[in-house]
């Protein structure tokens, strides 16, 4: 074999190298990405979520101010943990029916 044989053939392994970790960097930097994206999502949904509580909390506590012998107040500080989740769980799935009802919108004004 003659020297600019052997020179391609060192040339094309260290570029195949430089590639590879190239690819790799890439790769690892866009699943980081992702990974952050989707902490925060759920940072934001959390926060949401506290926020509507806080919220409906209030309004309970101005309407058992008002009326306290009226039906249908929710108390949330009182309610079990089982009946806390069944609220998220409906909220998100509100969330969930307004986001498709968004998507048809959009997809119909275009």
């Amino acid at each position: 074999m003659s020297k600019p044989e052997v020179n391609a053939f060192f040339v094309g392994r260290a570029l195949a190298q430089a590639i590879g970790e190239q690819v790799e960097k890439t790769l690892t930097q866009a699943l980081s990405d992702l990974g952050k994206f989707d902490a925060e999502q759920r940072e934001r949904l959390h926060a949401f979520m506290e926020e509507v509580m806080q919220r409906a909390q209030q309004q309970a506590a101005q309407t058992q101010g008002s009326a306290n012998s009226a039906e249908g107040d929710f108390n949330f500080a009182n309610e079990p943990e089982g009946d806390l989740q069944a609220t998220i769980d409906e909220l998100r799935a509100e969330i969930a029916r307004v986001r498709a009802e968004l998507q048809r919108y959009r997809s119909r004004s275009q």
